[in-house]
């Protein structure tokens, strides 16, 4: 469930606001149920982005990050704990979230990660947005108008 508004982000970027429906709506996520882990969508650049998923607790190892088509999916899983000389850590109370998850984003057509950092508990995974020249808006000079083409009929 989102808990903010991108609509000021619709204003200012007329035809690409589906980038950002895409970017924001995970995909095979039922609607009301909260999501873990939570997550920000940030726009760093003209054509670039930042998806920042809170990650506390897991390490390099325990995350993976996958592409696939226009979908981009992220998956935490804690291997196990080593047990030390004394047998098993007894847990006494845990806050911190370690069960495993899987988080989808549905990505816009032309955006592709262009990489991912692991900084204080937040996995941050860059967006790029690469429009091809082929589907770049073009500029078509006026000229002046031709003379119209007349077709006689052989009488």
């Amino acid at each position: 469930m989102r808990q903010f508004d991108l609509s000021p982000l619709y204003r200012s970027t007329i035809g690409f606001d589906r980038l950002f429906t895409l970017l924001d709506q995970p995909a095979g996520v039922e609607a009301g149920v909260p999501g873990y882990p939570p997550y920000n969508i940030e726009r760093t650049d003209e054509n670039a982005y930042r998806i920042s998923i809170a990650v506390a607790g897991f390490g390099e190892a325990d995350l993976t990050i996958e592409t696939s088509e226009n979908t981009l999916m992220v998956r935490g899983a804690k291997q196990a704990k080593p047990e030390n000389e004394a047998g098993p850590v007894q847990v006494l109370h845990q806050g911190i979230a370690a069960r495993a998850f899987e988080r989808r984003f549905e990505l816009a057509d032309h955006v592709r990660v262009s990489g991912a950092s692991l900084v204080n508990g937040l996995l941050n995974i860059d967006l790029v947005r690469e429009v091809p020249e082929a589907a770049k808006p073009r500029r078509i000079a006026i000229g002046p108008s031709a003379p119209s083409v007349v077709v006689q009929k052989a009488a």
